[in-house]
């Protein structure tokens, strides 16, 4: 064997012992595979069930009972509630409470058995285009099922039906896109720069250069994390521009809401990079950390891409701890449907929450370094 062989078996041998020392970081490279298989394998899908669809049915007779009972029979479609008004449908509209509306006019049932046109009006969410377009073309299969098999026992049936599309008429997939991509870009320069600048700190033994200073643990980690706050909310102000310019994404909402909850996110974003960082025993096991806990989940678990409700229903419970959830739901509120805190506040309070977990186990995680 040739010296430059040897060197190379030695070389080799150094690298499999080096990895199986670090035994979390070879723990993290045999299960992080196998996780991902499983769960992402259950979250890439395009279904859309449990769509919640709410009836406005101001005099409600046989042909509209009966029509509300057939989607209520499909097992796609939960019915959200029966008004006799368009009034309550606006806020849970807005909310995300009801993606589908169906509205009747009065006199359906007489003018369906006297031979004039009867009319319905559909009415979709369409701030997710992919999404709503389907929920649309299941509500309409459902109505033109209906229609069938009522008109084999009549002369005559003429049924009307309109079809509108609500925040995205358009159904430009953009606006479903950038405003979470402003999760995902939040996410790289808070929890995983954060993360394996820490750790690559740490293995340096910089840190140990804090044990004789009089600053508390919260302060060096304020001191560590507040440049990324900053750069986080430049980050912020280029993405909204490019949205406005580049993509003409609309704009219905509070920008300063926008600009704090963005702050909020980054926050706790921050304060799980420097958990993870805190935890992990190297830069290598930190940013694969940091990878499995922040950026996988939130690009495939958070709604960004594949809506929640068509994840399976033991693993939707588990999308709750997923940061990137809430903010999404806050961005493309704030931007496409113009609502404010009186609407968000669920989301906000959330991440608020997120934020005092987070920061207490990451404080309390490097207290024995720091003692």
């Amino acid at each position: 064997m040739s010296a430059r062989s040897s060197a190379l078996a030695a070389f080799v041998r150094k690298e499999v012992h080096h990895i199986l020392r670090d035994r979390q970081t070879l723990l993290i490279l045999l299960l992080l595979p196998l996780a991902q298989v499983i769960v992402f394998g259950f979250a890439l899908r395009t279904d859309v069930n449990d769509i919640r669809i709410a009836f406005v049915d101001p005099a409600p007779d046989h042909a509209t009972t009966a029509l509300r009972a057939r989607f209520a029979g499909t097992g796609r479609f939960e019915v959200a509630g029966t008004f006799p008004g368009a009034g309550p449908l606006e806020p849970l509209f807005r909310r995300g409470r009801v993606e589908v509306a169906l509205f009747f006019e009065p006199g359906f049932a007489d003018r369906l058995g006297g031979g004039r046109p009867a009319r319905l009006l559909l009415v979709t969410d369409a701030s997710d285009p992919n999404s709503g377009t389907t929920r649309q073309a299941y509500a309409a299969a459902v109505i033109a099922a209906w229609e069938k098999d009522l008109g084999q026992g009549a002369d005559r049936i003429e049924l009307q039906s309109e079809l509108r599309m609500r925040y995205n008429p358009t159904l430009e997939s953009v606006n479903l896109f950038v405003p979470a991509l402003i999760a995902l870009v939040l996410t790289l320069v808070s929890a995983l720069m954060t993360a394996i600048s820490l750790s690559r700190e740490k293995e340096r033994g910089t840190l140990e250069i804090l044990l004789v200073s009089p600053l508390r643990p919260s302060q060096i980690i304020a001191g560590k994390v507040l440049p990324y706050l900053g750069l986080a909310f430049a980050n912020v102000v280029t993405a909204l521009v490019a949205a406005w310019v580049v993509f003409r994404v609309p704009f219905r909402g509070s920008l300063l809401l926008l600009l704090a909850a963005s702050m909020l996110y980054t926050m706790v974003g921050l304060a799980l990079g420097v958990l993870i960082a805190a935890r992990t025993p190297s830069q290598r096991a930190a940013m694969l950390g940091a990878l499995a806990g922040t950026m996988l989940p939130s690009t495939l678990l958070s709604g960004m891409i594949f809506p929640i409700a068509s994840l399976p229903g033991w693993l939707q419970p588990a999308t709750a701890i997923i940061p990137a959830r809430w903010f999404i739901v806050i961005s493309r509120g704030i931007m496409l449907k113009g609502i404010g805190l009186a609407y968000l506040w669920e989301e906000v309070a959330v991440l608020a929450l997120m934020l005092l977990v987070l920061m207490a186990a990451a404080i309390r995680s490097f207290k024995p370094r720091l003692a």
